[in-house]
């Protein structure tokens, strides 16, 4: 095996390789998970338990349904578009097992962004909550879908409850527009037939498609990356290795506050855990930080993902300094970079570090990872995991040495199959079996990796490369500063100038302070020439900061 720089930080119980091919699909992973962990709880909601053994004849039933009711076809494409709820892994596992392919959607999405989805997937299965049912509507001649399954917020939540929380959703705080597609199915009837009629498993390999799992579109039109069994299995596997040395199977409790549409929580959350028998405690509306405080003071949990900007929101609610936190053995940030005065806060507070991970929808999502034995390094995205390979490339392709900025590329089980359908895009993304990132990194002597920034948010000042997190940061750590994005926009004297846009905790901090607070931090070139304060930053479903809207916002104000 070829010796990797970074093999020599990796915590000594984390294999330096795993077996991504001990299963045959994520359904076999899923049906030894059944086996093993029965009646424990798999999923939470809104108070109400799944377990295991429930979840496997629920997704079983759906499976049914889609096979004998709706007679669809192996790898027929699936759209599903819900928050975080228990009818998310009930539909997601029994397409799975089903042999479909799995469309994630983000239900905020708009009509548009729906549609270029759907069309662009061929999805003839679309399975939506009711509350965005009438965004669906106006689209729906335009897309392939054959079949609409509908379900409200409350459908599984039993007894009373269920029906209560729908009511209160649809007439008490008016989130159900009205809506009328005649031929929709309830998901409560599809999952009732579907249990009237024996399922009968297909043959599922390694190398089918699970999931169109759609890019977030920063930077460009979103594209479907095509997820195998085989790429998620790995990161599945590679996942449980890198933090097994910490959790014990059927013991933990995991915070699920980002949606499992999202590939960071998908893989992470909803299917690592599953390997080791965790209790996944859903949240739907984490913006709703009091609500989710109360959520979160209910349970001793054990894991909690997130991005920055949810770490930073619950540091700022009093509720959640209050919390217990003597159960918690694991925090990873990923799908943005993790601040470094983020993460000090969040060691304070919650006595365990905030270890930042990194990868791309591309990546199943994993590729990289900081230790979680307390060897973390704070401001970088870790070391490669087992079995992944990454290396810093120049602009011709040319490996570059230790310390040298360049594009990350990673080689790995966990990379994607090809955009759908986009062979043209893929072949610009590929270099022989390597994957080029978009991001701007360098390794360490150690093999720690750190980025600097993605490709294409790059500020050019004056012939100086300038990059957004490096300012960013600095301006974080301003006392005031509740969050920031920097951008670049067009200037005669000197290509580019930054502009910083600052959310503030308060109205005690100006322009000035942090302009001075920049230059004492900074070399002159990177240093913001102007400094907005706005009431929020535009953000992606995963809360993540998109600097390419507030940049489109700016250039629409000053025209």
């Amino acid at each position: 095996m070829k010796e990797f720089p970074w093999l020599k930080a990796y915590p000594g119980s984390v294999p330096h390789e795993v077996d991504f091919e001990a299963y045959k699909s994520v359904t076999e992973l899923f049906e030894e998970s059944v086996q093993k962990y029965g009646d424990s709880i798999a999923y939470e909601c809104m108070g109400k338990t799944l377990s295991f053994n429930k979840l496997d004849e629920l997704s079983k039933s759906f499976a049914s349904y889609l096979i004998n009711s709706l007679k669809l076809k192996q790898g027929t494409r699936i759209a599903i578009q819900m928050p975080n709820t228990l009818q998310y892994p009930v539909v997601m596992f029994g397409a799975l097992r089903a042999g479909m392919i799995v469309v994630n959607t983000n239900p905020l999405y708009t009509s548009s962004e729906m549609k270029h989805q759907f069309q662009d997937s061929g999805a003839e299965v679309i399975v939506i909550v009711e509350n965005f049912a009438d965004k669906l509507e106006k689209i729906l001649a335009a897309i392939p879908a054959k079949h609409v399954i509908v379900t409200g917020l409350g459908d599984l939540l039993g007894g009373l409850k269920g029906p209560i929380v729908n009511f209160v959703v649809k007439y008490i705080k008016k989130m159900v527009p009205a809506f009328s597609i005649p031929s929709a199915v309830p998901l409560k009837t599809a999952l009732a037939k579907g249990a009237n009629s024996k399922f009968i498993a297909p043959e599922i390999t390694l190398w089918d498609t699970a999931f169109l799992q759609y890019t977030g579109g920063t930077t460009g039109v979103s594209k479907g990356a095509e997820l195998t069994h085989a790429n998620i299995v790995a990161n599945m596997q590679q996942i449980s290795a890198w933090m097994k040395p910490k959790l014990k199977e059927k013991e933990e409790i995991v915070v699920t506050a980002l949606p499992l549409y999202h590939i960071f929580a998908l893989t992470v959350n909803c299917l690592a855990m599953l390997k080791i028998g965790a209790h996944n405690l859903l949240i739907t509306n984490p913006r709703d930080m009091p609500a989710f405080c109360k959520d979160l003071s209910k349970h001793k949990f054990s894991v909690f993902t997130g991005v920055n900007t949810l770490f930073n929101g619950l540091l700022n609610q009093e509720s959640f300094k209050n919390l217990d936190f003597s159960g918690l053995k694991i925090s990873v940030g990923g799908g943005m970079a993790v601040q470094k005065s983020t993460a000090e806060k969040w060691k304070a507070v919650t006595g365990t570090p905030l270890a930042e991970g990194y990868g791309l929808t591309e990546t199943s999502p994993v590729a990289s990872c900081n230790p979680i034995d307390g060897t973390e390094r704070n401001g970088t995205i870790g070391i490669p995991l087992p079995n992944t390979d990454f290396m810093v490339i120049d602009e011709e392709g040319n490996r570059l040495p230790v310390g040298e900025r360049g594009e990350i590329c990673i080689k790995g089980p966990q990379v994607m199959k090809g955009y759908w359908k986009r062979p043209k895009e893929t072949e610009e993304v590929m270099l022989g079996d390597w994957f080029k990132s978009g991001d701007i990194g360098i390794m360490d002597e150690d093999g720690f990796f750190k980025i600097v920034d993605r490709k294409k948010e790059m500020i050019l000042v004056s012939g100086f490369n300038v990059y957004p997190n490096e300012v960013e940061d600095v301006i974080a750590s301003f006392p005031g500063v509740l969050e920031v994005g920097v951008i670049g926009v067009p200037d005669p004297r000197s290509t580019e100038r930054v502009v910083a846009y600052v959310v503030a905790k308060d109205q005690t901090i100006n322009e000035e302070e942090i302009i001075t607070h920049c230059h004492q931090e900074l070399t002159n070139y990177k240093c913001p020439k102007e400094v907005h304060f706005t009431d929020e930053l535009p953000k992606s479903n995963v809360g993540k900061i998109l600097r390419r809207k507030i940049k489109e916002a700016h250039l629409e104000k000053i025209k």
